[in-house]
């Protein structure tokens, strides 16, 4: 077996026996991945990289939005978020702006961090 082929079988296989929380966190990874990727494609000039890039995070952040449960208090300060964020990609995908992607990661790794966090708290709960 090709190892391209071998890689992609793991990460197949580790998409589908994923838990929620770890395919939340998955997300929030490419999230960051991609806007790093439209950073680049901002660097190099690469109009069409940018844009496809910018366009994935966008992507992810509408799932979280539309998977967002709104019998909870919180889940509208999420959203709010989610739309200035969403705003903030529109905004950098216009004027192919760095800084603001910059300030998408800042976000984005914010959130990440805090998902990992309630992660390992939860784990800890559910040793005890």
């Amino acid at each position: 077996m090709a190892l391209p082929n071998a890689y992609a079988m793991y990460n197949n296989n580790k998409v589908l026996t994923a838990s929620p929380a770890e395919l939340t966190l998955m997300l929030y990874d490419g999230a960051i991945k991609f806007s790093n990727i439209a950073i680049i494609g901002i660097e190099q000039n690469d109009i069409e990289k940018t844009h496809k890039n910018i366009r994935k995070v966008e992507k992810i952040i509408e799932e979280f939005r539309s998977t967002l449960d709104r019998k909870y208090a919180v889940a509208e300060d999420f959203d709010r978020v989610y739309v200035y964020l969403l705003e903030r990609l529109l905004e950098a995908n216009i004027k192919k702006d760095k800084e603001i992607l910059e300030e998408v990661n800042v976000h984005l790794r914010s959130m990440r961090d805090t998902w990992k966090e309630v992660m390992r708290l939860n784990k800890e709960r559910h040793k005890a």
